[in-house]
């Protein structure tokens, strides 16, 4: 009888589960299993399941917070990996300098950091996301993003080595970092200390501001498409007459057009992907433009 990778998995000790669904750990709340979720407890176990998927030529995919993230209903061969153990998850404040893991959540960093009279994240204001995930993909928008106060990043590479990339190393660009090692274990942000109260009216605003203009308590995954250069998908999208489109359980945000909205009752993650292959065909149709997904689909 065949080997699964679960097999492997459970003779080096790691948490596992065969057959794990996925979409309760996605801010859409729908999609298929993983053939098997691992939950490693430390670097050290991460390193040996990142040596035996990359012997054994197994697919690894990377799970943060699942908000920027759909899973299609089929689910996904390989072994996703979640790093929400307390070794990735540790914050440590020295001066102006935060080291933190890969697996703390974005918006209580930027409350952490606010407090603490350390400027630099309000950017980040709800913005749901690991430190990890924020980072791989630069997160922010129109008050900036996380690249420009990163001072360095470990990684692990394919073959379990925990190598440093310093801020020289890096580039950041428009929801993109130049990082190829599939593992992000811990971030250092250089921030400017200032007046707490008013940094912490910065987050306040900011996040006011994302609450009233976008559909916030809805079932999404934030922003579907990457905005092209010198426009917004979300005028394409409501220019080409999508707002409330709608294919089975999901549908384009009446509220901001580049959120596409999904019904958990009886959600399907493939009507969300009819809805982006809708929208990148109308707009390409009526203006030209190519959209480009900012929402990851696996596999």
């Amino acid at each position: 009888m065949a080997r699964t990778p679960r097999d492997f998995l459970v003779e080096l000790d790691i948490p596992c589960e065969a057959g794990a669904p996925l979409g309760p750990h996605t801010w859409y709340g729908v999609g298929g299993r993983a053939a098997v979720l691992a939950r490693p407890r430390d670097e050290s176990q991460l390193a040996l399941l990142v040596k035996a998927c990359h012997e054994r030529q197994t697919p690894v995919y990377v799970l943060g917070s699942g908000a920027n993230l759909l899973v299609r209903d089929a689910g996904v061969d390989g072994v996703v990996v979640k790093l929400d153990a307390e070794a990735f998850s540790r914050c440590t404040i020295d001066g102006p300098a935060v080291t933190v893991g890969s697996g703390y959540d974005l918006m209580k960093l930027v409350l952490e950091t606010a407090k603490a009279g350390l400027s630099g994240l309000e950017a980040a204001a709800g913005i749901p996301a690991t430190v990890g995930g924020a980072v791989r993909m630069n997160a922010g928008g129109a008050f900036g993003d996380v690249g420009q106060s990163v001072a360095r990043v470990r990684v692990m590479t394919e073959a379990g080595e925990a190598v440093t990339l310093q801020h020289d190393d890096l580039s950041f660009g428009y929801r993109h970092a130049s990082i190829d090692a599939p593992f992000i274990l811990d971030a250092t942000f250089e921030l400017e200390p200032g007046d707490a109260g008013e940094i912490m009216q910065r987050v306040k605003e900011i996040f006011a501001y994302k609450k009233a203009s976008q559909p916030m308590g809805a079932n999404s995954a934030g922003c579907a498409f990457r905005n092209p250069a010198g426009d917004a998908a979300g005028r394409l999208i409501d220019a080409a007459g999508l707002k409330g489109f709608t294919i089975g359980s999901a549908q384009v945000s009446p509220v901001h057009a580049n959120f596409i909205t999904v019904d958990k009752a009886g959600g399907r993650a493939d009507d969300v992907v009819a809805v982006m292959e809708h929208i990148e065909s109308a707009v390409k149709d009526r203006f030209g433009v190519a959209l480009q997904r900012e929402v990851v689909v696996w596999p």
